[in-house]
């Protein structure tokens, strides 16, 4: 099966969602949810293409002298397609529930840009070449941009303008030139399985400056200082909060770091050189500094907002600490912290279209009027903070494998801290919604049950599954994992 295949899903409905529009909203979003399916079955073909020792790969397009576009699927890009082709179908019923149920403006420009934004993040997870990446990777900002500002007012421009000025600056600043001087060095801006830098000759110190300006130019991955685009962003609706957290901006900008450390540098090139050595301690940095600002926070997005900064960043301490076991852990945590932190921000959009509360502290004993929403915010939780029965144990436990196998165990030591402050400001909130009285409730009187729309409750009960099944059940990511050539 042709990678190319999977840009035709999410093209071919825009149009679809633009003719039928707000009138014909029911035609317009079931496009949109077999569009989805489509989409799932061709990146279920190309999983099977490669579990049978096939090689899917697209031909080239030339855009520039011996440069061309060109997708190709490798375990990596199939993992990454996978996930956000089954997180679009699930975020497009949810997007139908709280969409309607909060009266959203504009529905159909919002459905329009989350298309083009997954087609973007398809040719991301195939992208065959730095070239491709790049361009994909810009066409996510820009695509994203309209989703960001979709509710207007002062508030959304600002949040819109921190949020392209941050992106677009340090992809233009950093990661452009990183990309032309490994073209210029390697002659190939190709993905190869140990990577092109290898035999370029460049020194221990211009081998840590190129990887530096990859790390903060993919400004994606949330990495500190260049972080504030992403709680910026949350003056989004929710539905695009879970776009950006789970399914496209930030998973995009990790999973392009990750395939960049092994097939670019090559882990063995990054762990020889050293060229990690010294921004392994601003990922440590932003592990801890996010989870504290995490604690300070009222606002329930914002909380889960930093959250993610602090998740990210383990999958970046993945990356740099090249090793296969800390590198496959980090993929291994895309795919936990999608399923964990989209369950959170459901939960989170739930209560919002349902009770009208955003802030923790207005959020004692709706639990019972909320058992199910807050059940699986409970598990969503649990797989965040790294603990069974969810599957972020598992992601957790190989990253902090990886910090042992590279000889140190302060990484390790990191991770078990921010563990705990994980603990610290996610579980009380279940805590609070399920054994704290209901202060709006007379003593005695019965909460009644308001849970959100069915198509937002079947979202948040399939992904909070989702992160219990990944726990017992995590064999076919495994597998795949296995099947990445690192040398």
């Amino acid at each position: 099966m042709n990678p190319l295949w999977t840009l035709v899903p999410p093209l071919a409905v825009i149009p679809f969602i633009l003719f039928f529009g707000e009138k014909r909203r029911n035609l317009r979003e079931g496009s949109i949810i077999l569009a989805g399916l489509a989409l799932l079955l061709i990146n279920n073909l190309i999983y099977n293409d490669l579990m049978a020792g096939g090689m899917p790969q697209s031909g080239e397009f030339a855009l520039m002298a011996d440069y061309s576009l060109k997708l190709s699927a490798e375990p990596m890009g199939v993992i990454f397609g996978l996930l956000a082709s089954f997180l679009w179908v699930v975020t497009t019923v949810y997007s139908i529930g709280y969409m309607r149920g909060h009266s959203e403006i504009n529905q159909t420009r919002f459905y329009t840009c989350f298309a083009l934004a997954l087609a973007a993040v398809m040719g991301a997870a195939y992208a065959d070449n730095l070239l491709t990446l790049f361009v994909a990777y810009e066409v996510i900002t820009i695509s994203t941009f309209p989703l960001v500002t979709h509710v207007g007012g002062e508030a959304a421009r600002k949040a819109g303008r921190v949020y392209l000025g941050i992106l677009m600056t340090t992809s233009i600043a950093f990661l452009l030139p990183a990309i032309i001087w490994t073209a210029s060095v390697s002659g190939t801006m190709d993905f190869v399985p140990g990577g092109v830098l290898k035999d370029a000759g460049l020194s221990n110190g211009a081998l840590a400056f190129m990887l530096a300006l990859f790390v903060f130019g993919i400004a994606k991955s949330g990495l500190m200082p260049f972080h504030r685009w992403l709680p910026a962003a949350m003056v989004a609706p929710t539905p695009v909060s879970a776009l950006l957290h789970a399914v496209a901006v930030v998973k995009t900008g990790v999973f392009s770091l990750l395939k960049i450390v092994t097939y670019t540098f090559g882990i063995d090139v990054i762990s020889i050189s050293g060229a990690a050595y010294w921004l392994l301690p601003v990922a440590g940095f932003t592990i801890v500094v996010a989870s504290f600002v995490a604690f300070t926070k009222d606002n329930l997005k914002a909380r889960l907002a930093y959250s993610t900064i602090g998740q990210l960043a383990y999958i970046v301490l993945a990356a740099l600490l090249a090793t296969v076991m800390s590198v496959s852990g980090g993929v291994l945590h895309i795919v936990m912290h999608a399923f964990g932190k989209i369950t959170l921000f459901f939960c989170a959009g739930a209560i919002l279209v349902a009770l009208h509360k955003s802030e923790i502290s207005k959020l004692d004993g709706i639990g019972r009027r909320m058992p199910i929403t807050m059940g699986a915010f409970f598990i969503g939780s649990l797989s965040i903070i790294g603990l069974p029965p969810a599957g972020g144990a598992w992601s957790k436990l190989l990253i902090a494998g990886g910090s042992f196998d590279s000889g140190t165990i302060i990484w390790a030591m990191i991770l078990m801290f921010s563990t705990l402050l994980n603990i610290a400001y996610l579980l009380p909130i279940s805590v609070r919604a399920f054994l704290k009285p209901d202060p709006t409730l007379a003593a005695g009187e019965r909460a009644t049950m308001t849970e959100a729309p069915f198509a937002c409750l079947w979202a948040i009960v399939l992904t909070a599954t989702a992160s219990i099944c990944l726990f017992l059940y995590p064999a076919p990511l495994m597998t795949l994992i296995g099947m990445i050539q690192w040398r």
